[in-house]
């Protein structure tokens, strides 16, 4: 990679052979200005002789040459990255390379049971469709779902899988991703700026294998979409720039946003601060910067309306979304920041900066760089540096994440950072190997860098090894560069071994990270095992039992939730981040536990809200032997039938209100209100004695004998025993854990009811937590319901309808959570927004009517529609204005041959 002015005679000879220069640009360029245009076609001696047909020859010839190299380099970055990734899942162990599961928090409990759902969705298998899931929460929002984690089009490649193998088909598209985004960096790359295609598939495969990744993105597989779209948002930029490619660029601009908004909207950002960068150094008039920075904002505009339809979905029903507890953004620590850019540190506390210690050393020498202008060198230091600076301070920060500071990682705009690192290390290498003091600063920042992490936690075992080992393979590389510029002994095969050793050093350092960082998420976070018989027998049993919408057919919980996506059946399992307030609200105030707090709600094994939500299979589980990380789980599984009333029942005595009742503070009291009858007997306040020295809590009172004890504490953790009973494990943790009502046994001949509490931490306890259920009351109610509710329902996709006893009044209640997007009719009247009653569906009934529909039409798709509708006809007027220039042979102002370098 020596530069060209030390290499004259090797360029003529490269030249006569008509291949590529030593130092990256192929025959027939020279130096370029630092946007990447070329400062000329021809060579000095040429200048003035060369005719106008040889010119442009040489230009065609060149952008002949360039379109190669891009293509070169974009298909090796793409192989390098598959390779190093798969190496270092054979390094971890971990599926699909080994037996150890890479199910890690959500990747297990939501990406995968959703991949599984969209899989059989596309077949035909589900009971919903596109706008509304039939399986989760008792009635779901799956458009917004959609939007959120599976609307990429890699998400498509599920298809090519059978159904047995969700985790292999959801690791390939994790794989293709990233794959994408390491060919997309090194056409950007080069796009920038001519160079040797070797380096910029090197420094592609650093990007899209950067700590984020690793740390991040490869366990949140909708996130990897925004790693893709910085690189081609960018390249959108430099489309704008120079007047080309106007309908592609807003065509990529959608695809992005459509593919997954939140992360598109994070490298939006990305791709403006690169664009005034290239704005502010490239050798352009005012007019034609300014002209270039409106066709960019009229490319992003045009896109994003253009993928309106699905964005504005996904934005209302976030507003409507359970509301997660509001976070506020602490900066880390800079050591903490600076030690992320070592290899094998995991934290995700911290911005994962890692993009490999050659890649790194090269970024460092742009500062000091003076084969590079000065006007270049600032500008980028200065946005890098910027750009550090806003992931630290909370105004900006806040930006970053659209206003919100996020729940869990709070870091998720680092790919950004990651990115422009990159493009700093490749403009100071494109035209060769930095000089020595450029290289001797860098290495002294990155010493410094390298002492200010010392005692950091994050700092693995394996990291200064592996630093190390990278460090010492780039200088040789360095060496084996600088041997080459002073023609010493196999000149020639030098930048050969050159490039063959920072391969080895950024695959070898990026592998070993990406292992390691695979074993340290497994023993720090939770875990679902793999998929196995476990799941595949639920799914045959529940298979066997579905009756929907007769009734519904519960599996309860099998390991890594989402139960239901995973293996039928239409309980109340659901976790997403659209998870709807309502039916968060609804389920907690009956009883039922939830995680990720209150955004995954989990079934609930009771018998009056199976009778309430017409829940008449249940299955139950449990594992055969304990779980593990390496082993597939087994289960025996057990089935119970019991009559239940239909999915709508009409309640006589029920007259809506002008304004909503509400939920009281008594879980046994509120099921009890939506069964339309009284099963429970409920002491009042149970009396309490504590142990010696408080730890232990006695409650006793007084129920009917032979009744069914529960008891309810959401908030409590620890064991509660009925005496003569097995104690019975309580979970509470709130916020993030929420304990469902449990049974604890049946009231003795006596009806004295102890029972004994052996709480964790202090226990807080609501005011009535025991309840006791009359099982002949429940008996008589399920009867009653069921005489008189609906002697018909049927479902299609996203439509209910439901046939009812002649003469029906009062409310035909609807066993839905009534989340917003809800029309109904009773009769021939016309849909009017649904109605809710403690938040369930409900329809007014006249006693007239003989029928009740309702319909589910997802929120903002219509406005969506609207918008996306209006862009496409923008669209289609550039396109138009675009081939009418073409056809009378005028040109764009800025679109000189000098501009149009590259595009």
């Amino acid at each position: 990679m020596p530069p060209a002015a030390e290499t004259e005679s090797a360029q003529a000879e490269s030249e006569r052979a008509g291949g590529e220069r030593p130092g990256g640009a192929t025959a027939g360029d020279t130096r370029t200005e630092d946007d990447g245009r070329p400062a000329s076609t021809s060579g000095p001696e040429d200048t003035g002789h060369a005719t106008a047909a040889s010119g442009h020859r040489a230009r065609a010839w060149t952008r002949r040459a360039r379109h190669s190299a891009r293509l070169r380099a974009s298909a090796a970055a793409a192989l390098l990255t598959c390779v190093v990734l798969c190496l270092g899942g054979l390094l971890a162990g971990s599926h699909p390379f080994g037996p150890t599961t890479r199910n890690t928090v959500d990747l297990g409990q939501q990406y995968l049971p959703f991949h599984a759902y969209w899989r059989r969705l596309l077949l035909g298998e589900t009971h919903g469709d596109l706008f509304l899931n039939w399986n989760s929460g008792f009635g779901a929002n799956f458009l917004g779902d959609y939007g959120t984690y599976l609307s990429s089009p890699f998400d498509l490649l599920v298809l090519l899988f059978p159904a047995d193998s969700a985790e292999l088909a959801l690791y390939v598209v994790t794989a293709a991703k990233i794959t994408a985004a390491g060919a997309a960096m090194a056409l950007l790359l080069l796009t920038l700026r001519p160079g040797p295609w070797p380096v910029a598939a090197v420094l592609g495969t650093a990007y899209a294998l950067c700590g984020w990744t690793l740390n991040f993105a490869a366990t949140v597989p909708m996130w990897l979409d925004g790693l893709l779209a910085f690189p081609l948002l960018c390249l959108v930029g430099e489309w704008a720039r120079a007047g080309r490619r106007a309908v592609l660029g807003p065509l990529v601009v959608a695809v992005a946003w459509y593919a997954n908004f939140y992360t598109a909207y994070m490298a939006t950002l990305g791709a403006a601060v690169v664009l005034a960068v290239r704005l502010c150094t490239a050798d352009d008039t005012g007019r034609r910067r300014l002209a270039g920075l409106l066709r960019a904002a009229r490319g992003v505009l045009v896109g994003v309306g253009l993928a309106a339809p699905l964005v504005l979905v996904i934005f209302l029903a976030t507003r409507v979304a359970d509301p997660t507890p509001g976070t506020t953004f602490t900066a880390v620590a800079w050591t903490e920041f600076l030690a992320r850019l070592l290899p094998a540190t995991a934290s995700v506390a911290s911005p994962a900066l890692f993009i490999g210690t050659p890649a790194l050393l090269l970024a460092l020498t742009l500062p000091f760089n003076r084969a590079v202008t000065p006007r270049t060198r600032l500008a980028w230091t200065a946005a890098t540096a910027l750009v550090a600076l806003s992931m630290q301070w909370e105004p900006t920060h806040l930006l970053w994440h659209a206003g919100a500071s996020p729940n869990g990682i709070p870091y998720r705009q680092t790919f950004v950072l990651c990115g422009l690192l990159l493009m700093a290390a490749w403009l100071s290498t494109a035209q060769g190997l930095p000089r020595t003091p450029a290289l001797l600063g860098a290495g002294a920042v990155l010493a410094a860098l390298t002492l200010a992490s010392r005692g950091s936690p994050d700092v693995d075992r394996w990291t200064y090894p592996a630093f190390a080992a990278a460090l010492v393979l780039g200088v040789l590389a360095a060496a084996a560069v600088l041997l080459a510029r002073r023609k010493a002994v196999g000149a020639k095969a030098l930048p050969a071994v050159a490039v063959a050793l920072l391969v080895l050093a950024q695959a070898g350092e990026t592998a070993i990270s990406a292992g390691r960082i695979e074993r340290q998420q497994l023993a720090e976070v939770s875990w679902a095992p793999r998929l196995g018989p476990w799941h595949t027998d639920m799914a045959r049993a529940t298979a066997s039992k579905d009756a929907w919408p007769r009734r519904r057919t519960d599996p309860g919980e099998v390991p890594g939730g989402n139960d239901v996506l995973l293996v039928g059946g239409q309980g109340a399992d659901y976790y997403s981040s659209l998870t709807a307030d309502v039916t968060s609200r609804t389920l907690a105030s009956l009883g039922f536990g939830s995680y990720a707090k209150g955004r995954h709600p989990v079934s609930l094994d009771n018998p009056v809200t199976d009778a309430i939500f017409s829940i008449g299979t249940r299955m139950r589980s449990a594992p055969a032997a304990p779980l593990r990380t390496d082993r597939l789980p087994e289960a025996t599984i057990s089935i119970a039938d019991t009559p239940v009333p239909p999915l709508v029942t009409v309640r006589p005595d029920l007259r809506l209100p002008a304004r909503e009742a509400r939920f009281g503070p008594s879980a046994f009291a509120n099921q009890e209100a939506l069964l339309g009858a009284d099963v429970y007997e409920v002491p009042a306040a149970p009396r309490r004695a504590t142990g010696p020295r408080g730890g232990a809590v006695t409650l006793t009172a007084s129920c009917p004998a032979g009744a069914q004890v529960w008891f309810w504490a959401p908030d409590y953790r620890g064991t509660a025993a009925l005496a003569g009973s097995a104690p019975v494990a309580f979970a509470g943790r709130p916020p993030a854990v929420i304990g469902p009502m449990q049974r604890l046994g049946t009231v003795p001949a006596s009806g004295e009811v102890r029972i004994a509490l052996d709480p964790a931490t202090r226990p807080v306890l609501p005011r009535q937590p025991v309840g006791c259920l009359v099982e002949d009351r429940l008996t008589e109610a399920v009867r009653r319901s069921t005489t008189i509710g609906a002697t018909a329902v049927r479902t299609s996709g996203h439509t209910l309808t439901a046939e009812l006893p002649p003469g029906s009044k009062g409310t035909a209640l609807v066993a839905v959570p009534r989340i917003s997007g809800w029309t109904c009719s009773a009769g021939n009247a016309a849909p009017v927004p649904a109605r809710r009653h403690l938040g369930l569906i409900a329809v007014p009934l006249d006693g007239t009517a003989t029928t009740v529909g309702c319909s589910f039409r997802p929120p903002g798709l219509r406005l969506g529609g609207a918008i996306g509708a209006t862009a496409l006809l923008c669209l289609l007027a550039i396109g138009a204005r675009q081939r009418f220039l073409r056809r009378t042979g005028r040109v764009h102002p800025a679109c000189t041959p000098a501009s149009s370098d590259g595009n």
